[in-house]
């Protein structure tokens, strides 16, 4: 599976592609920083980083995308920003029928370092050793945007576990109480 992760921002916007092999085998496609002029008006911005993500999304295919999902921050500015970037982002995939999911800061660490509150340079570490590279990725935009990919490359399987056990008992639910129904029927 390729996956197309995104690190969202508004000034830096980080954009890392990662295939999937038997296992946890991840491998590096390409990974990248797009960068909007902070003095550039907010429409001019966003459709910067629209271009941009449409170009890769059409030269590298990939068959996800993974955005890192906004948390709370203390500047509302920066947090506006990264959502509205994360929304374009959503936007070109859902153009072009692509599943778009959403991992928390919190949940890409620990896929990749083991540990929710690992540093930047923990991540970069891991990134780093976990493709293989013999250069660490920079700025740590790109770092963030490789490990949502391989953050969902290994939570998706799992994930997908969890939506499918659910519905089975949900199912299962409901025939059993359309069991119940039915036998209070027969005994009234």
């Amino acid at each position: 599976m390729r996956v197309f992760g995104v690190d969202p921002g508004l000034t830096r916007c980080g954009f890392g592609v990662v295939d999937g092999g038997p296992g946890r085998t991840v491998r590096m496609v390409a990974v990248d920083v797009l960068r909007t002029r902070v003095d550039a008006p907010l429409s001019v911005r966003l459709h910067e980083l629209y271009v941009g993500v449409c170009e890769w999304l059409d030269r590298y295919e990939p068959q996800i995308v993974a955005i890192e999902r906004v948390f709370a921050q203390h500047n509302v500015r920066t947090a506006m920003g990264v959502a509205q970037a994360s929304g374009v982002v959503a936007l070109a995939a859902a153009q072009r029928n692509l599943p778009v999911e959403f991992h928390t800061p919190s949940e890409v660490k620990a896929a990749v370092t083991g540990s929710g509150r690992a540093d930047k340079a923990q991540v970069t570490a891991m990134v780093t050793k976990l493709l293989g590279l013999k250069v660490a990725p920079k700025p740590a935009d790109a770092a963030d945007a490789l490990a949502l990919a391989i953050c969902h490359h290994w939570r998706a399987p799992m994930r997908n576990r969890m939506e499918e056990a659910q519905a089975r008992a949900a199912e299962l639910a409901r025939v059993h109480k359309a069991k119940l129904a039915e036998a209070a029927k027969r005994t009234v």
